[in-house]
């Protein structure tokens, strides 16, 4: 149990993903404190202040509160960038949505500047501190496997449009399957065997246009400005290989996939948009799989919890995890991948980020 005095939070943005955060940030994790909500539409934030019991506030005193010394900032991923650059102009550490930022430009000043003030960087996502990848994490490092020779992980889905009642940002340039989704497969891919090296990749866009099909808006067509069936291979430093798709273009069930192979068996790992299990064990040579108890905490919608080891590294003036070279590398990639596709050739990756330790249990 920590005895420092809890940190102060404010979150820019009220819209869907806000609510687990608040949720979390308002009962669960004793080293934060909600100050307030602000929101471009303060009707929203208001809404989010009184369900969640905490003040509702515009951008400007949000950012010039003295109690805030951590800004989580939920907005659409064009706006990370500048959002997070005001933050940090206030004076504040920030803690971004994923991805970290919508181009590597943008994401990279948002470090640089960071460091000039003296402040932290965190991104989302954090779902690998969650129990089922931690769990993976330590069997991993214990040898279960033996040494990991390759990674295969797979997000296929029609898109978001058949649930969210505004999905633009979804098909415009920092969106689309890769940039939405693609963070949650990077960071477990990237926690359990660092960074990566190289990359090849090709992309298309299969359809010009999506329908919404619900909400107020529902009919009404949007058009497809970024690509939105991806193929990713991704060479790491230590030498594993992965292979990485993501769609919102195909029909398909059983989207959440991610394997590691490794020379004495294999482990399937869970949907890396969850915090819990299940995880699974192929020993080499056998033919059934046997299920792996988790043994970490945090199997539930954990969502903050990256805020919250934020926080202490803030108060311990300690790394912390879910870390803005972490999302910055994240981003890199991205961008390398869907280069790849462009130029038709093999991209090098430049950035690299210290692979996160395991979450302890305090």
């Amino acid at each position: 149990m920590s005895t420092h005095a809890p940190v102060g939070i404010g979150i820019i943005g009220a819209g869907y993903i806000s609510s687990i955060y608040l949720e979390n940030c308002t009962t669960r994790f004793d080293n934060l404190r909600v100050v307030g909500v602000a929101d471009i539409v303060p009707a929203n934030a208001q809404r989010q202040a009184e369900r969640y019991g905490v003040a509702a506030m515009s951008i400007d005193d949000l950012l010039a509160s003295p109690e805030i010394e951590i800004v989580v900032n939920l907005t659409i991923p064009a706006a990370h960038g500048e959002v997070a650059l005001q933050a940090i102009e206030a004076g504040k550490s920030v803690y971004n949505e994923k991805p970290l930022a919508a181009t590597r430009e943008s994401a990279r000043e948002v470090l640089d500047r960071a460091a000039e003030r003296g402040v932290l960087v965190g991104s989302a996502p954090d779902t690998f501190l969650g129990g089922g990848l931690q769990t993976a994490r330590a069997l991993l490092d214990e040898g279960l496997i033996g040494t990991p020779v390759a990674v295969t992980g797979m997000m296929l889905t029609s898109g978001h449009e058949r649930w969210h009642p505004n999905p633009d940002f979804y098909y415009k340039p920092g969106g689309g399957p890769l940039f939405d989704m693609g963070p949650y497969y990077l960071a477990a891919m990237l926690s359990l065997l660092g960074p990566v090296v190289r990359v090849s990749g090709t992309a298309t866009a299969t359809y010009e246009t999506r329908t919404i099909k619900s909400g107020p808006r529902k009919g009404e067509v949007i058009t497809v400005e970024t690509p939105t069936h991806i193929l990713a291979t991704l060479d790491f430093a230590e030498g594993p290989r992965a292979s990485l798709t993501t769609s919102f273009d195909v029909h398909d069930t059983r989207h959440s996939t991610l394997v590691l192979y490794g020379s004495e068996g294999t482990l399937r790992l869970p949907d890396p948009n969850t915090f819990g299990g299940p995880l699974e064990h192929l020993r080499a040579g056998a033919d059934q799989w046997e299920s792996i108890e988790v043994s970490r905490p945090f199997t539930d919608n954990s969502r903050g919890l990256g805020v919250s080891d934020m926080a202490r590294a803030l108060r311990d003036d300690a790394p912390h995890r879910a870390s803005g070279e972490l999302g910055y590398h994240i981003v890199d990639i991205m961008h390398a991948v869907l280069e790849s596709s462009e130029q038709g050739r093999h991209v090098p990756v430049t950035s690299t980020f210290a692979r996160p330790q395991p979450l302890t249990a305090g």
